[in-house]
């Protein structure tokens, strides 16, 4: 008897197939908010790396200038970064320069009348980079001076 009632009563269906097209199409809404939300999230910034073309030189009496160093920014995949800022000081922080790589990555860094701490037979030169898109780099023992 029960069965035959069920079978019977129309009720629970009547509205059914508007109803599921009207939850589909908001489904689907809330999906593509969703999607576009994920796509327009800010990018992490990548890192960097640098390298110079001498690792160590010697400074006669702890003071004087530094040779010319080419410093080369590249990325985890190994290609160049331009217009990075490149700030390189001394370990007495006395004196500091920069600049901003080209094309290829480069750039050509020389510190004037750069000193080692009194009482010190080395140090090292500092370097930081920054990029935009990229973390900064920062290097304290980037190039060892030594005192000769």
């Amino acid at each position: 008897m029960l069965l035959k009632h069920l079978l019977q009563d129309e009720r629970g269906s009547v509205g059914l197939p508007i109803r599921m097209v009207v939850l589909t199409i908001i489904g689907l809404i809330g999906f593509a908010a969703i999607v576009t939300s994920i796509s327009n999230a800010p990018v992490a910034p990548r890192p960097m790396y640098a390298v110079t073309n001498i690792n160590t030189f010697a400074l006669p009496d702890g003071s004087g200038d530094t040779p010319s160093l080419l410093i080369t920014v590249f990325d985890n995949d190994g290609n160049s970064i331009n217009n990075a800022n490149v700030v390189v000081w001394g370990p007495s922080r006395s004196a500091a320069a920069g600049g901003v790589t080209d094309h290829s990555g480069e750039v050509v860094i020389q510190i004037d009348n750069i000193s080692l701490p009194m009482g010190k037979q080395e140090g090292y030169l500092s370097v930081k980079i920054m990029a935009s898109g990229y973390l900064d780099y920062t290097d304290a023992y980037f190039v060892k001076m030594v005192k000769t």
